[in-house]
């Protein structure tokens, strides 16, 4: 496979033959190169082909933000480890490739979505799309992983053999989807939360009789062309608010955007620019002046969470306050800034210098509070009785979640429920060996907590390569009660939670949410859990 790794035999030979059943671990197919000698690696040749069969210490599934931030810290500290990235599109960056509407940037500062160990060097804290698909591209070729990224290959299923100790990963290639198989030690999935194949749209009634553009942003056609005309996006999320001041704006605009909103969202104005990062850089040395800035801002972001989870009134009142002066006296507040909600209930959503306030301020966009009842050839007719025509329709509804990217996992012939199982860190479930997730924080940059899950995950194979362990498994603890895997009201993530693990009650079973404690547990504590079973 091309720029791949795979572990080889002593005498070079490639490994292409299922291990013999053992108990004992042996140096060549322990999870992590268990082995008393230094694993060799070469570049695995050819991509993949149906029927052959290679083996690698560790697979990364994913090659966005999370993927290349985990195989970065599997190659810095587990360097005797084999690895592999396969990425189901057909080039890497994930989120950052894949969506490509008009104004896509992070609603998080880089300085805390970036990588612990690489800087953010760009001069924007809110940052664009394609620079965030830079950032994550130059971070693979600057440490030699884009060599190990198999692009087009699709994890369909997993098979686990504790006789073996080892994956059987089955795999759709290229455009034919021809099936492809391997194996590896450890399985690290990297692969996000929501269905990459489509976005979450409603089925309204009569949507099929509407004559103009319908669009989703998951699904942004590269020839839409909206200038001059009517657009209507329908969404209060973080997709909505960055659509409606990028068609507002510039050359190409739309002639006016509406943002149509079945509810509003809690909104704050934040600008694009770090200011004491642009002072920092110049008196410090760049990673000094990065770690204080990603400092800074996770305090912050730590700071203003707490204010609105014990004191939401209050926190309220500033964002009203702030939206008022931003859109003037006469501008209604009500209903259209007046969520239903408390704060962080669902994600607050980010405007970067104030864009969306502006575009409100002048007339070139507007905002509706209703719910539709239908759609029609022209446009959408509202519950109130009103209408909205329009040339273009925008969906920015949501998205589908869907977690492990809907693969099959099957544990010594028995397929995994994940309902059934109990998170353990936020990164494994219980009763599935040999296997850990990256998935981020709600209510902060995603990065942060996938950074500590890579370090995390590196220390236990370092853990197995040292006591010879071949598999690491979570066992439930019956003394801890159940809660849902995520307290957020946000409606894809309503959806989805009957089809995610549980969390638990107590430690290392409950999500807290909060940085400082994951950095203890995930980058200090031991790693021997007693609920963690190694063989």
């Amino acid at each position: 496979m091309t720029g791949g790794f795979c572990i080889v035999n002593w005498g070079a030979q490639r490994d292409v033959t299922p291990m013999v059943a053992s108990r004992t671990p042996t140096s060549s197919h322990a999870p992590a190169g268990s082995g008393d000698r230094a694993v060799q690696a070469r570049d695995s040749g050819p991509a993949a082909v149906p029927g052959a069969q290679e083996h690698v210490d560790v697979l990364v599934v994913g090659a966005g933000l999370s993927g290349i931030g985990a195989a970065w810290h599997l190659q810095d500290r587990c360097p005797w480890a084999t690895i592999a990235i396969i990425e189901a599109r057909d080039a890497i960056g994930g989120t950052w490739d894949l969506f490509r509407y008009p104004g896509i940037r992070s609603d998080s500062d880089m300085y805390t979505l970036g990588y612990r160990f690489r800087p953010w060097r760009e001069g924007k804290a809110i940052a664009d799309g394609p620079s965030i698909r830079s950032y994550i591209e130059d971070t693979a070729r600057e440490a030699g992983l884009d060599r190990k990224i198999r692009l087009g290959q699709r994890l369909v299923r997993a098979e686990w053999s504790s006789a073996d100790a080892r994956w059987t990963v089955h795999l759709e290639v290229g455009p034919t989807r021809a099936t492809a198989t391997m194996t590896c030690g450890f399985l690290y999935t990297c692969t996000g939360y929501y269905d990459y194949a489509a976005g979450y749209t409603p089925d309204w009634p009569g949507v099929g009789d509407y004559r103009g553009t319908l669009v989703h942003p998951q699904q942004w056609p590269a020839d839409l062309d909206y200038a001059g005309k009517r657009v209507v996006v329908i969404g209060s999320g973080a997709t909505a608010v960055t659509l409606v001041p990028a068609m507002a704006s510039g050359a190409g605009a739309a002639a006016h955007v509406t943002m149509l909103q079945r509810s509003p969202t809690y909104i704050a104005e934040q600008p694009s620019r770090d200011a004491i990062a642009d002072v920092l850089r110049t008196v410090l040395p760049l990673r000094v002046a990065y770690a204080a800035v990603r400092w800074k801002n996770i305090a912050r972001s730590m700071f203003y969470y707490a204010m609105a989870r014990r004191a939401p009134r209050h926190f309220a009142r500033g964002l009203r306050d702030k939206q008022r002066a931003a859109l003037g006296p006469a501008f209604p507040l009500e209903p259209h800034f007046a969520p239903r909600y408390p704060p962080w209930d669902e994600r607050l959503c980010i405007v970067p210098d104030g864009d969306l306030f502006r575009v409100l301020r002048d007339g070139r966009a507007s905002i509706v509070t209703d719910r539709i009842a239908r759609f029609d050839a022209s446009g959408v007719v509202l519950e109130s009785g009103a209408r909205l025509d329009a040339d273009v329709i925008v969906t920015a509804t949501g998205l589908a979640m869907k977690i492990l990217a809907g693969v099959t996992l099957v544990v010594d012939g028995t397929v995994v429920a994940l309902p059934t199982t109990m998170a353990y860190k936020g990164m494994m479930v219980t009763g599935v060996p040999n296997l850990a997730s990256a998935f981020g924080y709600t209510n902060a940059s995603w990065t942060l907590k996938c950074d500590l899950v890579a370090e995390h995950v590196c220390r236990i194979l370092a853990h197995m390569r040292r006591h010879r362990y071949r598999q690491v498994t979570p066992r439930r603890d019956p003394r801890v009660g159940e809660a849902p895997a995520l307290d957020f009201s946000s409606g894809y993530v309503q959806r989805a939670l009957p089809t995610l693990p549980v969390q638990g009650t107590r430690a290392p079973w409950k999500l807290d949410q909060h940085y400082l404690k994951d950095l203890v547990t995930l980058r200090f504590k031991r790693v021997d859990d007693p609920a963690l079973e190694f063989a």
